[in-house]
């Protein structure tokens, strides 16, 4: 088979993602043609049963009660309660408002690990708050996206389990390396709002208070969690259904802030998120399916070896390559 027809089904994805198709569909269709018109041999039954069997894993059920532990969150009070202490450390901070969205969504990472989630709370809570200090409307959206992308990173990360889950790879030790990329992408990102904010004259907000002790239950949350799971007491699915159950007994009975017609919108957001994360994912398998039945990642392992020995170089040309295609995948 030539080359070309090789790499048809990636042209074939990219085109239909830049027209706007969702790349979950994208990928999906791009493979489904190399299959049904390009390599025959593999029977259409075939492709569909790898599209169902890549749901069929128990630990993608820590993905909906994850996702349903931020949602959880933003109903009950735990993120608020967040947000206190994030404005009692960075508060005073030039930039105020805005430090507090970046160490929000670090925080956050602890406790959902979703960036929607994040992304979601904040621009209900910290957006129409930074708009009427005086941000603009364009710095507050861009350091909204920004910081969420902090939140998958830092334990415990859905994107990490998914990995983990498909890489074959340790969910642990994946949580315990991302702690260190996850509070430098944080500090990075807070030392770019300061300059901003210096620059701009954006103001600094108040005083440092005592939030700790206010929202300790909302602290626990990601220490219990991490905990947990380091001491062997629960599997990482596991957690997410402790977790779950830790934010309905707080957000109910200690912080008060979860009513009984919050249940509907939870749920709602539940299953709409899990839905777009479970489609993505069996849709990336099939496509992972056709790059490996031409042999594609052993291609470019090659072409990168081969200009670049050095294991540095190597890496810096991964995250090149990671940090293009993280443009246009979440």
């Amino acid at each position: 088979m030539s080359t070309f027809l090789s790499i048809l089904p990636i042209i074939i994805a990219l085109v239909l993602y830049f027209t706007g198709i969702p790349i979950a569909y994208a990928l999906f269709a791009a493979a489904l043609t190399y299959f049904g018109f390009i390599d025959t041999t593999t029977m259409p039954y075939l492709l569909m049963q790898k599209f169902v069997t890549a749901t069929q894993s128990f630990p993608f059920l820590a993905i909906p009660f994850f996702i349903m532990c931020g949602s959880i969150m933003n109903y009950g009070g735990i993120s608020a309660r967040l947000m206190d202490f994030a404005d009692a450390l960075t508060g005073h901070m030039r930039g105020g408002l805005a430090q507090i969205n970046v160490l929000l969504s670090m925080l956050m990472g602890g406790c959902s690990g979703s960036a929607n989630a994040d992304a979601a709370m904040e621009c209900k809570l910290l957006v129409p708050e930074m708009e009427k200090r005086g941000y603009g409307k364009g710095f507050s959206a861009a350091i909204t996206a920004a910081s969420s992308c902090v939140t998958p990173i830092i334990p415990p990360g859905i994107n990490l389990i998914v990995y983990g889950l498909i890489a074959g790879a340790s969910v642990g030790q994946l949580f315990a390396a991302g702690y260190v990329p996850g509070l430098l992408m944080a500090v990075a990102l807070m030392i770019a709002v300061a300059l901003i904010s210096k620059k701009r004259g954006y103001a600094t907000l108040g005083e440092i208070g005592r939030q700790a002790l206010k929202s300790f239950w909302a602290l626990f949350f990601p220490l219990g969690i991490i905990m947990g799971m380091r001491f062997g007491i629960f599997t990482p699915t596991e957690a997410g259904g402790v977790g779950v159950l830790y934010c309905l007994i707080v957000g109910k009975f200690v912080y008060k802030g979860l009513k009984k017609e919050h249940f509907i919108p939870i749920l709602r957001e539940t299953i709409s998120g899990t839905a777009t994360v479970m489609l993505i994912i069996v849709s990336a398998t099939v496509f992972g399916y056709y790059l490996n039945w031409e042999n594609i990642p052993t291609m470019l392992l090659n072409a990168v070896t081969s200009f670049a020995s050095n294991k540095f170089l190597v890496l810096l040309v991964m995250n090149v390559v990671l940090l293009i295609v993280g443009m246009f995948l979440e």
